[in-house]
Formats: C-alpha cells, sequence, structure tokens
C-alpha cells in the first residue's frame, strides 16, 4: 500500500498580505461583479463607470455643478468630467490610490451619498490599463496618471489653469482583466444616464461617441421615468407623492405582473431592498383603509408600475456593487427605515385620494378588476397545480439541473433554462449541456400563439402551464428557479415563428421576466469553416468571409440550418462560458432633453405585439411585402461574397 502524499506544510510562509491594488485585481468580483466583455448591462465595465459617475452625482446632490460631460471612444476610452468642487489637489493621490479613503466618511460633507467605502474609484483605477485623474480648483490644477494601480506620471505641484472647478476622470479597461472584445454598448450607457437624469432633475449629462453628441435630462424626475416605462395607455394619471428622504411615483397599467424601479441616494437598487418591501406594504395597507376592504396584496399591486426613491444617510447593501439595501435605518440610531417609508407613503397616498377623487375611484375599478379575475381563474388553479404536481415526478419536457437561481449557491447567477423546439434540437442540447446549471425545457412544435388571450390561458394550456411551474414564475419572480431563460430555436422562418410565439408569451404574462433581463436568445453560428488544421464557427457573413480568408483555398464550409445537424461535441462550445445571447428587451419610449416622450412607430409593446402578433392581416401583409427580400436574391448574394472570398484567400 503506498504511503500517502505529504500534507501542504501551513507555516508563517503560507500567510499573504496583499497590497490594495493586488487584491482589486486577484478578486475583482468582489468589486465591480462578473467582468464579462460588455454584453450585459450587468457587467462590470458598466461598474466602473457607474462608480466615477456617482461621484459626480453626490457633487450635484450637495449642491455643486449642474452638469456633466461623458466621452467614449472607438478604443473604449472613457473620460467623465463635472464641475463640481474639485477633489482637494493635496489629496488626489489618496482618493485615486489609497483604499478607505474620502470625503464619503465625513457625514457632514456628503451626508446622503452613494459611495460610502472608500473603493469605487479605486477599483477603477486598479482594473485599468490607463487611468488618469485630474481635479481643478480655483485655478490651479493637478493630475496623475497610473496604469492597473501603479503611477506612471504625477504631475506634483498643482499649476495655474483657466478651467472651471470640477473633477476628470479618464480610463480604459485593463485586457488582462477583462477579455480583448470588451466594449460599452451604448444602449446600456443610455439607459445608465437616463436614470441619473431621472433621479436627479435639473441635471444634463452630455454623452459624446463617435457617432455624436446625446444630452439626457429631466424636468419631472420619477414621473419622466415612468412616462418613459410605460408601454399602454395608463389606468389613471402617474400619482407622485413626496415626503421626508421619500419621493414615489406609480400608476397601473393593463397588463400582468408588478414593474418596479427602486433607488438609495440615487443608486438603482435592481434588487429591491427594505424600502422596496415597505412600498408595497405601504400601497396594500392605505388602499385597504381607504377603501375600508380586506384586499389581496396581489389585487392590489397587479399590473403596478412604480419608481421609489429614499435618502439615507449611511446605507448598508447587500454587495459592493449595491443592487440590494440592507438598512433598517434611516440614519444611525435614527428612524426605522421601513416604519418610516409605510408612515410617509400611507399618509401622502391618503392625502393624494381624497383630493383626487377621479383617481380614486379609477384606482379602485382597476383592483377590483384584479379581483374578479383572480376569483374567475382560481379554479382552473386548482386544478392545473394538481396535474402540475402529478406531472413533476416524470416530466418528460424538463431535463432539469442540479443548481437554481432561488438557491444560496454561488454558481446561481449562472443557472439557465434552454426552451427547444422539438427532440432534435433539445437532444443535442441535453447531451452537451452543463448538468449542474443547465436544465432544457423542450417544445412540441409551434406553441399556440396567445396575444389578446387572458391569463385563464395560462393555466388551461398544458405546455404554458408546466412551463411556468418549471420556471417557478407563476405568482411572481421572488423564487424564479433560472436566471437566465434563453430561447433556442432554429435560425429559419418556423425557428423565427416559435422565439415570437414564445417572446409573446412572456410579454402577454410575464412580462417582468423580460423587464428584469431573465429572457436571451442563444446565437449559434450559421457556418463552419475549416481546413485541415483549423475550424471557425462564424455567426455572420463577416466572419464567415474572415475564416474563408485564414483557411486559404482549401476551406470547407458548412451551413447549418437547424440545431440538430451541429452534434454535441460541438454544441458544447455554444453553450459554454462564452455562449453568445442576445438579451430581449422592451425599448423605453425615445425621449427629448426634458425627458418628453417623442413618436415612435410603435407606442407600446401591446401595440407592437398586435401589429406583428394579432389579426390585422391586410396591415401585416403589405408590411410583409414592402419588406420583402427574395431568397434567390439572397442566395445570389451569398454565392458572389463567397466567390469574391475565395478569390481573395487565392
Amino acid at each position: 500500500m503506498a504511503a500517502p502524499a505529504p500534507a501542504h506544510n501551513y507555516t508563517e510562509d503560507s500567510i499573504k498580505s496583499l497590497d490594495w491594488r493586488e487584491h482589486i485585481r486577484l478578486r475583482p468580483g468582489m468589486y465591480i461583479g462578473k467582468l464579462g466583455d460588455g454584453s450585459l448591462p450587468e457587467d462590470g465595465i458598466y461598474v466602473l463607470l457607474k462608480e466615477v459617475l456617482d461621484n459626480c452625482i453626490d457633487e450635484h446632490v450637495m449642491g455643486f455643478g449642474n452638469s456633466i460631460e461623458i466621452t467614449i471612444t472607438e478604443d473604449q476610452t472613457v473620460t467623465v468630467r463635472d464641475y463640481g468642487r474639485g477633489i482637494p489637489l493635496g489629496k488626489l493621490m489618496e482618493c485615486a490610490a489609497q483604499i478607505n479613503t474620502g470625503a464619503k466618511y465625513d457625514s457632514e460633507a456628503f451626508k446622503k451619498s452613494v459611495g460610502l467605502n472608500g473603493v469605487g474609484i479605486k477599483a477603477v483605477n486598479a482594473l485599468s490599463e490607463f487611468f488618469e485623474i485630474q481635479a481643478v480648483r480655483e485655478k490651479q490644477t493637478r493630475s496623475i496618471e497610473f496604469s492597473k494601480g501603479l503611477v506612471v506620471y504625477d504631475m506634483g505641484k498643482p499649476k495655474p489653469c483657466d478651467e472651471p472647478n470640477g473633477t476628470r476622470i479618464a480610463f480604459r479597461a485593463d485586457a488582462e482583466s477583462f477579455a480583448d472584445d470588451t466594449h460599452f454598448r451604448l444602449d446600456f450607457v443610455r439607459e445608465m444616464l437616463r436614470f441619473y437624469a431621472w433621479l436627479n432633475p435639473g441635471l444634463a449629462l452630455l454623452l459624446k461617441t463617435p457617432a455624436g453628441e446625446e444630452k439626457f435630462k429631466s424636468k419631472d424626475g420619477l414621473m419622466d421615468l415612468i412616462r418613459s416605462k410605460l408601454t399602454e395607455e395608463p389606468q389613471y394619471p402617474i400619482v407622485h407623492l413626496e415626503g421626508k428622504d421619500v419621493e414615489v411615483a406609480f400608476t397601473h397599467g393593463t397588463g400582468y405582473g408588478e414593474e418596479y424601479y427602486s433607488f438609495v441616494n440615487g443608486q438603482h437598487t435592481t434588487q429591491g431592498g427594505t424600502h422596496l418591501a415597505a412600498f408595497r406594504e405601504a400601497i396594500v395597507q392605505e388602499c385597504r383603509e381607504f377603501y375600508k376592504k380586506q384586499f389581496d396584496p396581489a389585487d392590489v399591486r397587479g399590473s403596478l408600475i412604480a419608481a421609489v426613491s429614499v435618502k439615507v444617510q449611511e446605507p448598508v447593501f447587500e454587495s459592493q456593487t449595491k443592487t440590494k439595501l440592507g438598512s433598517t435605518h434611516m440614519e444611525p440610531n435614527g428612524r426605522n427605515l421601513r416604519g418610516h417609508v409605510t408612515s410617509v407613503i400611507s399618509a401622502q397616498l391618503d392625502n393624494f385620494l381624497h383630493k383626487h377623487a377621479d383617481i380614486a375611484k379609477a384606482l379602485q375599478e382597476k383592483i377590483n378588476s384584479n379581483e374578479k379575475e383572480r376569483k374567475e381563474i382560481s379554479g382552473i388553479q386548482k386544478a392545473a397545480r394538481e396535474n402540475a404536481r402529478k406531472a413533476k415526478v416524470h416530466n418528460k419536457k424538463l431535463r432539469d439541473c442540479r443548481i437554481h437561481f432561488d438557491t444560496k449557491d454561488k454558481r446561481r447567477e449562472e443557472s439557465t433554462l434552454f426552451i427547444t423546439e422539438g427532440d432534435s434540437a433539445s437532444g443535442s442540447i441535453t447531451k452537451s449541456r452543463d448538468v449542474e446549471t443547465q436544465a432544457v425545457f423542450s417544445l412540441r412544435g409551434k406553441p399556440l400563439n396567445c396575444f389578446g388571450l387572458t391569463r385563464k390561458i395560462v393555466y388551461e394550456n398544458e405546455e404554458f402551464y408546466l412551463l411556468a411551474n418549471a420556471l417557478q414564475i407563476e405568482e411572481d419572480l421572488e423564487e424564479l428557479r433560472f436566471n437566465r431563460v434563453v430561447l433556442a430555436t432554429d435560425a429559419d422562418v418556423d425557428g423565427m415563428h416559435i422565439r415570437l410565439l414564445m417572446i409573446t408569451y412572456f410579454l402577454q404574462f410575464f412580462p417582468e421576466l423580460v423587464r428584469k433581463g431573465h429572457l436571451y436568445i442563444l446565437q449559434t453560428p450559421l457556418f463552419r469553416v475549416r481546413n485541415k488544421k483549423e475550424t471557425y464557427y462564424c455567426y455572420s457573413d463577416e466572419e464567415r468571409q474572415r475564416a474563408i480568408h485564414r483557411c486559404g483555398k482549401s476551406a470547407e464550409i458548412t451551413r447549418f440550418k437547424g440545431l440538430g445537424e451541429i452534434s454535441p461535441d460541438e454544441f458544447k462550445h455554444f453553450i459554454g462560458p462564452h455562449m453568445r445571447l442576445e438579451p430581449v428587451k422592451i425599448r423605453d419610449h425615445e425621449t427629448d432633453a426634458d425627458g418628453n416622450a417623442l413618436p415612435s412607430d410603435h407606442r407600446s409593446v401591446k401595440e407592437m405585439l398586435s401589429f406583428y402578433m394579432g389579426k390585422n392581416t391586410p396591415e401585416r401583409q403589405a408590411y410583409i411585402v414592402e419588406n420583402l427580400r427574395i431568397e434567390q436574391e439572397l442566395e445570389f448574394k451569398e454565392t458572389a461574397e463567397k466567390t469574391e472570398a475565395l478569390a481573395e484567400a487565392a
């Protein structure tokens, strides 16, 4: 019997002490969440931008500076310039490169700011291959340049300057920490700037890119936010309430689900927290008291869209990325946060409803309508749940995984459900998936077009209900089992149709799943180009042409027409850590510089679904004819491109 291997020696030399930049670079996820390549809004490069902008916003909130300029160049260098007081010149180095240093610890200088832990800007510095910080104060300026947290150039003594007061920070994400192709998607940046504008009426944010300049400014704050997010006509005018350190705006739509935008000191808390829980409780409590009826909470909040903003001194967040508020008090040893928010909203809403009888009546009618529908489908719900319970053990549609989003497992965010069409596609994915985090739900052909139908169909249609049951979204998203719901269909006409039908299903009955960024489309390669030495999978004609050029005359080109044609050995590359996912997003209304909605071709999701999925056959036929491209024309273009590419390779 072999002797056991010697244990690793645990000595004084085993204890390591890292400096601030080494720790950030070794464990970036602790500071900016997941790295990513910029294709998702939660990727780390947007946290870098947000950390810089948060400091500018804090200056504005304190009454200094009404404009911020953001420049993004083609090489993904970002420059942010504010016109606040400017960092004290003698403390520029400490603020940029000494952890746990900053003015946010002085509650008199920044009473209710977001950046309280003295880490944010240092994380940007450590994770940037280029980082420059410059401050201007009273006709004097000083700047320091860094690379990966190390000083490259220090101006040392301040120099005379004619620029107005403020701070300028420029950075470019480090290729060693992020992927080589990491880039900012401007639609995500625009969304971030819109939120800053909505939370700070009067503040002007100017975005400069190679494509031009865009200005973001809001006049009515949270009311502008709600107007932009409405996908249909509201049931009544937006209700706007304000109290000490609390502001809310809300209305009801005609769809399903609840939609919330919550903020703490201007920070968008995408996962809610104490303040949002207090609002949800308060609106139910006040409606029960005002209308003298014990409404079910789901009836009060069904199809509600609301924005909640609170100001908290020294807020406690559940992570460095500050997406969920964990504070229980408005200030240290002060007011209870939940109780204060509840009392303010209850008092303000009571006054509002007494003053606006028409809105009070419309709100009551909406609650009654929700109650009526809930009672109508309660019997169907019970039968569907019983059938689902019986089928759960041997549900052939779902091939489940072991780790789910509603657990505390460290890989919970990787949990993915692929929705496939037919057995061939689901077979390839099932054989090549990660059984720990990836599940498969197989559709039997084309699902029902549910546009215009009521939620009753979710319970009557076995396939729809089994899917909702597998996701655990029947009531809300609180117990959602998969972080990513991925539509994996063929890239042909039938596949596109199934994709549209499933998007319609989610938009119609579970829009919050889409709004919160859980629905994606799987991008699979259209072509495989290879020779004896190399294989390239191409997702576009441009990629195919480059691959042909690399492979030369011996290039073998295969066009994939269905997922079933891709072998499991190949498929594992397309659903692995670097799989390409396109998020399904509900587009906001475009707004002008003052936050007013601009006209568009399809003003709401309801109108869009009506056009594409409704029964307006003549209008849709005319649209198709006007935009039709003949298949022969496409094939001719493809053949010409292939010939040209081969000629270039030769």
